[in-house]
């Protein structure tokens, strides 16, 4: 089926919206399926280390999110989007590598 005009205008304002602002992510969602797939800590160690880690980086990106340029922030906000688990984590590490590329 082909996508429309409407449909590509609407889900890109989608991603410009987020832009706009950090953008939330459910942090104990990620945590849990992140945990699921590791193995050696205990659970309970591990899911309070992956919130500790995604709330340091949701405070940095607060922080910090319009230093960054418009068009990386929409970009690595629509790349978090992909998979299902979204992590303030790495889509820190993706505006941080853009602006390392510049």
């Amino acid at each position: 089926m082909p996508i429309s005009f409407p449909m590509i205008v609407m889900s890109s304002q989608l991603v410009v919206a987020a832009a706009d602002g950090v953008p939330k992510f459910d942090i104990a969602r990620s945590c849990k399926l992140d945990v699921a797939a590791t193995a050696g800590l205990s659970v309970d160690q591990s899911m309070k280390s992956c919130v500790n880690d995604e709330q340091r980086a949701k405070r940095q990106l607060a922080g910090q999110w319009t230093k960054f340029p418009a068009s990386s922030r929409a970009s690595c906000t629509s790349q978090e989007s992909i998979g299902g688990t979204p992590s303030y984590v790495s889509l820190l590490t993706c505006l941080q590598m853009g602006q390392w590329a510049r």
